[in-house]
């Protein structure tokens, strides 16, 4: 009986020991990790608001591109051909006298096609008895005189100055007044010797 127990008691050690032993052997299981790195959730503290939500930049739309004032629209030639034919008619006038041709001034509330008026002035004094100065010769005597070639020679100083370098006899200025879309067109010869106008004339524009 005794050796039982003992034997028993021996067993029964060596058991508790070979648990122990098992149980300290064992590892714990191990921890999938994710990619690498992970980022514990965003938490906010009692009281203290939750971080603002940004909103993507408007669209802005683009904004429109505005349209060049019109030009209006004026009949040159129907408009100064009546006045041309009434001053070379005028009395006094020698066949073959030099006439230098103020470019036209604008005096209306809004904007003329210039070129195309003085193209049309030009264009109805080719036939006439007058000779025109050029431009070229023009040119030449704004660059004698220290004139600038953009000049429109709206002083009468200036024209009549440019008149004498050129030894013409007369100048002819021409303006348009009054509202654009019912503008009067007024011409004026001039004697470039004494200043004296010769001639004058009006007329409606044509459109």
């Amino acid at each position: 009986m005794t050796k039982y127990l003992k034997y028993s008691s021996s067993l029964l050690f060596a058991c508790l020991l070979s648990g122990c032993v098992l149980n300290q052997s064992q590892k714990p299981a191990p921890v999938e990790q994710g990619n690498g790195s992970t980022q514990p959730p965003l938490t906010t503290k009692p009281g203290q608001n939750p971080p603002p939500v940004q909103n993507p930049p408007p669209v802005t739309q683009p904004q429109p591109v505005p349209e060049a004032p019109k030009l209006t629209s004026i009949d040159w030639p129907a408009t100064v051909q009546p006045l041309v034919s009434k001053m070379v008619s005028t009395k006094g006038i020698a066949s073959g006298s030099v006439l230098l041709v103020d470019r036209i001034k604008n005096s209306t509330n809004g904007s003329i096609q210039s070129d195309n008026a003085n193209s049309a002035l030009n264009q109805a004094l080719s036939g006439s008895s007058f000779r025109l100065v050029t431009a070229e010769q023009l040119a030449q005597a704004k660059k004698t005189l220290g004139i600038s070639p953009n000049d429109s020679l709206n002083s009468r100083g200036k024209a009549i100055g440019l008149a004498r370098n050129l030894n013409a006899q007369y100048v002819l200025y021409t303006t348009t007044r009054g509202d654009v879309k019912a503008a009067r067109v007024q011409m004026q010869l001039m004697l470039v010797n004494t200043g004296e106008i010769i001639w004058t004339g009006s007329g409606k524009a044509s459109y």
